[in-house]
């Protein structure tokens, strides 16, 4: 990958009784996609009025700047993974994203899975 790429990863996370699934998107900036705190607060204005405007059933439940490989770390639910796949996408039209989508279980949920699964024979 070259330096400063964005990357973007997104996990499926089963919210427990409900056909909504939770999404966690973590993102990477180039280090060209913003020049100043005030063109990186426009950005997110910008991603967030064209998430509300293509994907109005997503909730956006939190977003926290993290130390590591990535920037950033969002939390949203959406009815599928083919939204979740928009809402990735509509990122990448900004420029500044190389994106993923990976689905996950809740542990909670994967143990139950499990448990069902025959032993060896």
């Amino acid at each position: 990958m070259a330096q400063g790429s964005v990357v973007t990863i997104v996990m499926a996370v089963p919210v427990g009784g409900t056909a909504m699934t939770t999404f966690i998107m973590l993102t990477r900036l180039n280090t060209d996609a913003v020049r100043s705190p005030r063109s990186l607060e426009q950005l997110e204005r910008d991603v967030m009025k064209r998430i509300r405007e293509e994907c109005p059933a997503v909730e956006w439940l939190s977003s926290y700047a993290v130390l590591g490989p990535c920037d950033y770390l969002d939390v949203f639910i959406a009815d599928d993974i083919e939204t979740a796949a928009k809402v990735s996408a509509l990122i990448r039209t900004f420029g500044h994203a190389q994106t993923e989508i990976w689905t996950a279980t809740e542990w909670d949920r994967f143990k139950e899975i499990v448990r069902t699964l025959p032993g060896p024979t």
